[in-house]
């Protein structure tokens, strides 16, 4: 190759995988880190991507400029000239891989340690999935549950998780991490919020009928509101708690729509429309609502699946807040029709 047309190739190779890098850089192909997980897990996917995305257009730019370079001219039946090897070129690229994937393996192993420790007195949250449904207990606070995940801003949190029947993924995007929720196991994922707002958390893994139906929410609040709404929901279990409270705890507003209780779920039936449903049914309001929570496959709404609605109620909440939990339903029904 003359020196000249060697010099234009390695122009053209430089120039496109500028150029490639920095229009693959423009859109904002992630989600806004909401967490210091995040920010170091977006580091690496971006150092590998440009990485591959120079390399690429180094690759794609040779070899078009050497098709249209050297291509074969009409009448032209010579052979090319012979070649056996360039021992410079060989060790060239077999260096800078190597290079490369070290590099790659030392930022991914740094980054990886720092996302597994967990800071200094984190908050504990063990998190249990079934079909078709989260649920987030916390050992500090009585062991409350909840159907939604809240976090205090800034403050590391450690979630132990753990499966009742089939293979759930945690995953909420803005965090930027994933962990399969296994029968039998417990692992762990560290996170440790750094923006307040709603996020949502989806199972990613096929688990059944309702897996794109398995959604809850994870708010992150100040470490104000989040120890008055964690002692708030201490103090309404110790006395059994009102059906508003047991509504919100219970993650009832993940999947239903409730006026009263300020939910706007879309993936379950609107309980707004309870007294014409139970009307449908044939039941009185007070023993369709009660049969609704223990029993919800006894009486399906049209156009929603059997089997979507977790079948545990009747015996995680105790009587006094299944009661209470009707009484607020009923006498929501009750206003939402006058």
């Amino acid at each position: 190759m003359r020196r000249g047309s060697l010099v234009q190739l390695i122009l053209v190779a430089i120039a496109a995988a500028a150029a490639g890098t920095a229009i693959a850089l423009l859109p904002n192909w992630l989600p806004q880190p909401a967490s210091r997980e995040a920010g170091r897990i977006h580091f690496v996917f971006w150092f590998l991507t440009g990485i591959c995305i120079f390399i690429f257009s180094i690759v794609a730019s040779v070899t078009a400029y050497a098709v249209v370079k050297f291509r074969r001219k009409p009448d032209d039946d010579s052979d090319g000239p012979p070649i056996h090897g360039h021992t410079g070129l060989e060790i060239t690229w077999t260096a800078i891989p190597a290079i490369l994937v070290t590099a790659i393996t030392i930022v991914s192993a740094i980054v990886l340690a720092k996302d597994d420790a967990a800071g200094a007195n984190p908050l504990r949250v063990n998190v249990v999935a079934q079909q078709f449904a989260w649920s987030f207990y916390y050992p500090a606070y009585g062991n409350k549950r909840s159907g939604i995940l809240r976090l205090p801003v800034h403050r590391s949190v450690l979630l132990r998780m753990t499966s009742k029947d089939v293979v759930h993924s945690f995953w909420v995007p803005e965090f930027s991490q994933k962990q399969d929720v296994v029968p039998g196991l417990h692992p762990t994922l560290h996170i440790t919020p750094t923006r307040v707002g709603t996020y949502p958390v989806i199972c990613t893994e096929l688990c059944g009928l309702g897996h794109a139906l398995m959604r809850s929410q994870t708010i992150v609040m100040t470490e104000t509101a989040f120890d008055k709404w964690a002692h708030g929901a201490q103090t309404a279990a110790a006395v059994g708690g009102g059906g508003s409270s047991i509504f919100n705890q219970q993650g009832c507003t993940a999947c239903h729509r409730l006026a009263a209780a300020g939910a706007t779920g879309t993936i379950g039936p609107d309980l707004d429309k309870l007294a014409a449903e139970a009307q449908r049914a044939g039941k009185p309001l007070a023993s369709f609502v009660r049969e609704s929570i223990v029993a919800p496959n006894a009486y399906v709404e049209k156009g929603y699946p059997k089997g979507i609605m977790p079948q545990d109620f009747g015996t995680k909440l105790s009587k006094t807040q299944l009661d209470a939990l009707v009484r607020f339903l009923v006498s929501s029904a009750k206003k939402g029709t006058k």
